[in-house]
């Protein structure tokens, strides 16, 4: 199977007037320097575009529009040609063809420096066109707001994509301005230069208007492909942020997506490359506990070191935090409702990086606020990707997300002791926690409570060694416990060795030949063992 990408990775920068980036690659250019005389406006948000329209006009510019465009400019007192009065053919079938003709794509793409198309547009009479600014239908907020197909159908622009991209490659001559966002900066920099623009410019505007342009056709194409499930891979963010550094300080790092959408950040220094990795796992993690009683839970590297279901968020915190104190230091917390101010006054006594909830008291914002660099974090209802994507080797792997999580219903018991309520609350309480663990791993929890956790193991005997040493560390009894595994035994070592510690119940997937050991095992000490059919690895 083969799989196309297009990947869009445009270097995201700091907020940055293009008249401060265009001003910077002006150098030796005084040949190339050409004047704005005409301009064709075709656009769908017109906030923003009157002072434009008012600056072309006083340096006479000939303005060309069509359809609202035209209108607007017409209701400012400003003169406007009609696109129609150039092709001498009116709007067609509903307006959707207005633009496309040749006069108005020859006055775009016309070569000025070529013998041939200086004669062309004499001879057939065509309009030099200098600057095109176009803002397209808004086919992803259509399709964001649950719009019918027709509706969609109607928000793919044709003319305006069109337009885009004539003026991005002749910008040898031509000027594009793609879309509202460009508006302000297109302003400054054609006030503060007096109208003029030189190569570098235009070919720096060009390479804006092919991002707006492969953006657009990636949201169409992601949309159809819904439907087809054609092996093709296209990502196209536009909101991108410059990070301190990636995961270590001599590595740069970015991140792509719409972080405001997600949280409001309410406090705190700027989020690292690590600190959203962290973050990213501690939200999967609590969406597994989502409408649960009140939960914490801690991460450090990705992984949960504490994790507690209670009565109230106080005591989920504090339990979460009794699971390991050593490695909660400097950890991301996150809570599945909302944070008192009896929790905060806990949490304020421990350092840490991130503090996340969907939900605080104001009090309690004010006692996280004391420790300046503390990021706190409101969590927005957003829905998550449901494919996880990933660089590898000289490609990428993309996969379904693991939105599967353990129940009652996956589980068969497959022992003569079978598991009590109470230890099967437990089991699934230790499943979601072990699916959200970096494999192999091995979990134990008691009364829905983290008591420790070996991660990313070679071997699951060393990780199921690793959580004993650190529950014992740590004082927990590990009598009446159960454990949890991201995978099968293929041997009954495990379950002997989690016997002697004291776990009285198993949860697994199953599946290796020799489960009968491992069963038989149990059976003879009075262990239950429960399996889900379903592996949770994280690698």
């Amino acid at each position: 199977m083969t799989i196309l990408r297009s990947i869009t990775t445009f270097a995201p920068r700091k907020q940055q007037h293009l008249s401060e980036t265009i001003q910077i690659q002006q150098h030796n250019t005084m040949n190339t320097t050409k004047k704005i005389a005409s301009a064709l406006i075709s656009v769908f948000d017109k906030n923003g575009l009157e002072p434009i329209v008012k600056a072309l006009h006083q340096n006479n510019v000939t303005i060309y529009s069509t359809g609202g465009t035209e209108t607007f400019i017409k209701d400012l007192g400003i003169p406007v040609v009609a696109v129609e009065d150039i092709t001498a053919f009116p709007e067609i079938l509903g307006g959707r063809v207005k633009t496309l003709h040749p006069k108005i794509f020859g006055g775009i793409l016309n070569r000025q420096d070529h013998a041939g198309d200086v004669e062309q547009m004499k001879e057939f009479n065509i309009p030099q066109i200098d600057l095109v600014i176009v803002d397209l239908y808004p086919f992803e907020k259509t399709v964001a707001s649950g719009a019918s197909e027709q509706d969609i159908i109607e928000k793919i622009d044709i003319g305006g994509i069109s337009l885009i991209r004539a003026a991005a490659k002749n910008f040898k001559d031509t000027v594009i301005v793609p879309s509202v966002e460009q508006y302000v900066p297109f302003l400054n920099f054609y006030t503060e230069n007096n109208g003029a623009t030189t190569l570098e410019n235009r070919k720096l505007l060009a390479s804006r208007a092919f991002n707006v342009s492969s953006h657009y056709d990636s949201a169409i194409f992601n949309y159809f492909n819904q439907v087809f499930e054609e092996p093709v891979l296209k990502i196209s963010e536009q909101n991108g942020n410059v990070l301190r550094y990636g995961e270590n300080p001599h590595q740069k790092g970015f991140f792509y997506g719409d972080f405001d959408k997600m949280f409001t950040k309410v406090h705190g220094k700027e989020l690292s490359y690590n600190n959203l990795l962290d973050v990213d796992a501690a939200v999967n993690l609590m969406n597994e506990f989502k409408n649960d009683n009140p939960t914490f839970a801690i991460l450090k590297h990705n992984n949960a070191c504490g994790l507690a279901t209670r009565s109230t968020m106080k005591e989920a915190y504090l339990d979460a935090l009794a699971g390991d104190p050593t490695s909660a230091f400097g950890g991301v917390l996150i809570a599945n409702g909302k944070i008192d101010v009896a929790t905060a006054n806990e949490i304020n006594q421990l350092f840490c990086e991130v503090v996340i909830a969907p939900s605080y008291d104001q009090e309690a914002i004010d006692i996280l606020e004391e420790k300046k660099n503390r990021i706190i974090l409101i969590l927005n209802d957003v829905e998550l990707p449901q494919t996880t994507v990933r660089t590898c080797l000289n490609g990428v792997l993309v996969q379904d997300k693991d939105n599967v999580t353990d129940s009652k219903d996956h589980l068969k018991t497959v022992t003569t002791a079978v598991p009590t309520a109470e230890e099967i609350e437990d089991l699934l309480f230790a499943s979601k926690i072990c699916k959200h663990t970096k494999s192999n791993t091995i979990v134990f929890a008691k009364n829905k409570q983290l008591f420790a956790s070996g991660t990313g193991q070679t071997s699951r005997v060393d990780a199921l060694r690793h959580a004993i040493e650190k529950a014992t560390s740590f004082e927990f009894d590990l009598t009446g416990a159960v454990m949890a595994s991201d995978a099968f035994f293929p041997f009954p070592d495990c379950v002997e060795i989690a016997n002697k510690a004291g776990i009285t119940a198993v949860i697994q997937p199953g599946g290796s030949i020799k489960d009968e050991l491992s069963i038989n095992y149990c059976n003879d000490n009075n262990m239950a063992m429960v399996f889900t059919g379903i592996r949770h690895f994280k690698h």
